[in-house]
């Protein structure tokens, strides 16, 4: 099983999974919400962890917040991750 954050996934089958339109996730990528790897010929792979943040997104938007909120709550959730991963590690020495 390849890792969570290795691009597997075209456009076409990202968008199908999380139930969006493909020029949905060209927007949210143009807007900084998640970055897809990209092949040599830059064609985007989305990986499993872009999958969940696709989901997250959708959720969101549900949830009513527009771009801009969506893009400060994803940092947020990134920088919450970051410092329980600093926690962990402090407290493991």
């Amino acid at each position: 099983m390849p890792e969570r954050s290795r691009g597997v996934f075209a456009i076409s089958v990202a968008a199908e999974m999380v139930s969006m339109e493909v020029q949905n996730l060209r927007v949210y990528e143009r807007r900084g919400l998640l970055e897809p790897d990209r092949t040599s010929g830059g064609t985007r792979l989305y990986s499993a962890d872009d999958i969940d943040r696709l989901h997250r997104i959708r959720d969101l938007l549900a949830a009513g917040l527009n771009l801009a909120g969506i893009a400060h709550v994803l940092a947020l959730e990134d920088r919450v991750r970051s410092l329980e991963a600093q926690v962990a590690r402090l407290r493991a020495r």
